[in-house]
């Protein structure tokens, strides 16, 4: 069940970008967002575990609250094209890339450090 929800993460932008999506959706979108990066919070943070279960659980209604605001024609739409454009793009060869980078800071990170210690 958490697999299918982190896999719907991938639609939520695209359906806050559809012409279908109505503006208090939106609006209520651009609150959680400012909500998830406010330094201010309805509890503060260092009030132990207090501090982080409000964003625990207010950011996910949030969420939710958007989601059932969205029609569910402009989701299904929203859906079968995200679906379309991850099945035609597969980029092995950004991810090679990506991991060749990752490798030579790691091999210069190596080196510098046996350099550092001698």
């Amino acid at each position: 069940m958490a697999a299918t929800r982190l896999v719907r993460v991938r639609y939520f932008p695209r359906e806050l970008a559809s012409a279908g999506v109505p503006w208090y959706a939106k609006a209520v979108a651009g609150g959680v967002v400012a909500y998830a990066f406010s330094p201010i919070d309805l509890i503060p943070d260092p009030i132990p575990f207090l501090g982080y279960v409000d964003d625990l659980v207010l950011i996910p209604l949030g969420v939710l609250a958007v989601r059932r605001m969205i029609p569910a024609h402009v989701l299904a739409e929203c859906r079968a094209r995200a679906d379309a454009q991850m099945e035609k793009r597969s980029s092995w060869v950004a991810a090679a890339v990506i991991v060749l980078i990752w490798l030579a800071a790691a091999v210069w990170m190596a080196s510098w450090l046996v350099a550092w210690l001698s």
